[in-house]
């Protein structure tokens, strides 16, 4: 057993639930996903490597493990307004329903959308205008996370391939350690801002990786 620290790379399995009613909104299970009509085949269901204070998941869930022991499992509670905040009435707003069809997009009860990155859901269609929720879909709910922390990760390749996951989206990329430096052999290239971003986490989060390079695959002649 070990007690997680700031800065601890830590493989958890986990369950979201609300407080009212125990509804399942996340889960790192296949089983319980599937019971919950939660399945997405595109999604891993299996324990996840996150960095203990560096936002990798909720904040005030990061902040619980903090002194927690591995090989065990806790039920952590979060308030509301300490989980995805508190319902905002100005966050619901009236848009003009042509607004909409000039996009070629029908509205209709239930729709989902991303304005301008702003996720929001449509809830009533009348008059021709649309009420549209901008809330998060949890705002103004308690929630409460099942957590299992597995163990803590010591080993730097692996601690890289879980913020590539985090930060990247890229799964069981290719990677060789040498000395100080990491090269990230990659299938695909990806924006050199993206890249530069991702080098300064590694920096804060591996302090032992001094220098980060992308290998990218280079176009065969013709």
């Amino acid at each position: 057993m070990s007690i997680i620290k700031n800065h601890d790379f830590v493989e958890i399995e986990y369950t979201g639930r609300l407080r009212e009613d125990s509804a399942v909104f996340d889960t790192t299970y296949e089983k319980i996903a599937k019971d919950n009509k939660l399945y997405d085949k595109s999604s891993d269901y299996e324990p996840v490597v996150i960095c203990i204070g560096e936002a990798n998941i909720l904040k005030a869930l990061d902040e619980q493990m903090l002194g927690k022991e591995t090989e065990k499992e806790y039920t952590f509670e979060i308030s509301s307004e300490n989980a995805f905040g508190k319902r905002n009435a100005k966050l619901i707003q009236l848009i003009p329903t042509n607004k909409f069809r000039q996009q070629n997009i029908q509205p209709v009860p239930g729709l989902q959308l991303n304005i301008d990155g702003v996720f929001g859901v449509v809830k009533i269609v009348s008059g021709g205008r649309c009420l549209v929720d901008f809330n998060h879909p949890l705002a103004g709910k308690d929630i409460v996370y099942d957590v299992k922390i597995n163990r803590i990760v010591d080993d730097a390749k692996e601690k890289l391939n879980s913020l590539l996951k985090l930060h990247l989206h890229i799964k069981n990329a290719e990677i060789e350690l040498k000395d100080e430096s990491a090269e990230i052999r990659l299938k695909e290239t990806i924006p050199s801002q993206a890249q530069e971003e991702f080098k300064k986490i590694v920096e804060i989060s591996i302090p032992s990786i001094k220098k980060v390079d992308f290998t990218i695959p280079q176009e065969k002649n013709k």
